[in-house]
């Protein structure tokens, strides 16, 4: 059987009858496991599972990449569905997260988190396995637990802020985690927003899986919110890792979408809702 991800959340369709919204989720199905990636906010989750033919109750365990309400809003549609399921995350994702936004005519913190209780999730089957280092959490399958930050240049986005004694500090995002599954070809790597860094994670992930080989990366790689520098700096370092199939989406914006476009060529695909990577084992 083949290792194959389907994007079920994302911000922009490609056919009539999906749905897109502000969010990621994906499908992920190995030889041995099924897993979700992600929950997207909530709204096409559900339409979308049923439209691609991908049924969320057979799915062995939810991991949440990080705490936003953009891939953790659809926890109750999914939990509504599959009934009482493991939830393999850091336990930062609980954190009442915040974001600098227009509010008038300045900016203001405004929630952005994890939009419901642990006690709330727990009483309708959310089973919450908290992890903070890489582990494999199925055959092939890992997450990367608390990225170490060892590169000079992702700095992210300052604007992420959580409430501390009542003042406000830079959201350090431990619980940024991304998953790896090793396949034939090599790593593929998926992503929910890339706070910890793109290069900083896979740096991480081929030191700890052992595998130099990244074949795919896909998902939200964040640069669409982080300094120019920073995207030229990573772009220059993803040379080293010959990717085969970039296939980014969610917040990558567009205009470094466009960059990464021309610079992979035939290697570059974008990942709306209903986009799938097979890769066979």
């Amino acid at each position: 059987m083949a290792f194959r991800v389907t994007v079920l959340c994302e911000n922009t369709v490609p056919v009539p009858g999906l749905i897109g919204e502000h969010g990621f989720a994906a499908y992920v199905e190995t030889p041995k496991a099924t897993l979700l990636f992600d929950t997207g906010q909530g709204f096409g989750l559900i339409q979308n599972s049923l439209r691609l033919k991908k049924d969320l109750s057979k799915v062995d365990k939810l991991v949440l990449s990080h705490g936003h309400f953009d891939h953790t809003g659809g926890m109750l549609a999914f939990l509504g569905v599959r009934g009482p399921c493991p939830v393999v995350a850091h336990s930062d994702v609980l954190l009442e997260r915040f974001r600098y936004m227009p509010v008038g005519p300045v900016e203001k913190p405004v929630s952005i988190g994890l939009p419901w209780k642990e006690a709330y999730l727990t009483t309708r089957g959310a089973q919450f396995q908290w992890v903070e280092t890489f582990e494999e959490i199925a055959p092939d399958v890992f997450v990367t637990g608390e990225v170490p930050r060892r590169t000079d240049f992702e700095t992210g986005d300052p604007k992420f802020v959580l409430r501390s004694n009542g003042d406000w500090t830079p959201d350090p995002f431990r619980d940024d985690y991304s998953m790896a599954l090793k396949t034939s070809r090599g790593l593929v790597v998926i992503l929910g927003c890339a706070h910890a860094g793109l290069i900083n994670i896979l740096d991480h992930l081929t030191r700890h899986t052992g595998e130099t080989r990244v074949y795919a990366v896909l998902g939200g790689t964040h640069l669409g919110f982080s300094p120019l520098d920073q995207l030229n700096r990573t772009m220059e370092a993803l040379k080293r890792f010959d990717i085969q199939i970039l296939a980014v989406s969610h917040c990558t914006g567009q205009g470094p979408i466009a960059r990464l476009s021309a610079a992979f060529g035939t290697h570059f695909a974008f990942a709306p809702v209903g986009y799938v990577l097979e890769v066979a084992d």
